[in-house]
């Protein structure tokens, strides 16, 4: 009886210690965490929209830098090996900074997100994955950053010779499936490169806010993503 007695005794002792590690992420109201939550939103897309929007954004940061497709890698080498590589330097250049032009733009949008978010949106979020506000960003912004976006890389790109040559030589490329069709045109494909570029830094923004949430200096961050490390 007394063997039973000590069980039921440790027992409770774990529930309660469970019920205190629990303790944050659903001590949180939904303005605390809502609150937070856009706190680091704004903060990561300024960072990342700050990082990339500079000269040599894209073209001087090897994660996110923009190179011709895999595909046409070989006219690439063959334009080098024909005395051509100032025309092929330039073209994946322009793609670069048309790239860096281009997510300056992304500010406003993905701020606008961040207020429309929602409560659950932001529990959501917190209880989700190291990348699940990157995921917010790319479901509720990536349609209309990519309008914003392609007019811009589209301006740039008409500059350099060798666009219309890419379109010619990928849309022939494209019909005999050796490209993905969303490749096959400068533009659109310059315009998903940016998108994903801009993604991949405010993941890193994310993730790095996760792990440090003191190191932002934000009392309201730290109470929140401290609650979720809980």
């Amino acid at each position: 009886m007394l063997h039973f007695a000590r069980i039921i005794g440790l027992l409770g002792t774990l529930l309660i210690s469970a019920q205190v590690l629990a303790v944050g992420l659903g001590d949180l109201s939904g303005k605390e965490a809502s609150a937070g939550l856009k706190e680091a939103l704004s903060r990561g897309a300024d960072m990342a929209v700050s990082q990339l929007g500079k000269p040599n954004g894209f073209m001087g940061d090897a994660r996110v830098r923009i190179p011709l497709p895999k595909s046409l890698r070989a006219a690439e080498k063959m334009m080098r090996t024909l005395g051509m590589k100032k025309q092929a330097d330039e073209l994946i250049e322009t793609m670069n900074r048309a790239a860096e032009l281009a997510v300056v733009e992304a500010k406003p949008i993905l701020l606008e997100s961040v207020q429309k978010m929602t409560i659950d949106d932001a529990r959501g979020i917190l209880a989700g994955g190291d990348d699940a506000a990157t995921q917010y960003f790319r479901r509720t912004t990536s349609t209309a950053l990519g309008k914003k976006f392609l007019p811009i890389v589209k301006q740039a790109t008409a500059k350099v010779q060798l666009a219309d040559q890419y379109n010619e030589y990928a849309g022939q490329a494209a019909k005999l499936g050796l490209l993905e069709e969303k490749d096959a045109n400068l533009d659109s494909y310059v315009t998903q490169k940016a998108l994903d570029g801009l993604f991949v830094m405010i993941a890193e923004q994310e993730k790095s806010i996760r792990q440090d949430p003191v190191g932002t200096g934000s009392k309201l961050l730290q109470t929140v993503f401290g609650a979720v490390g809980k």
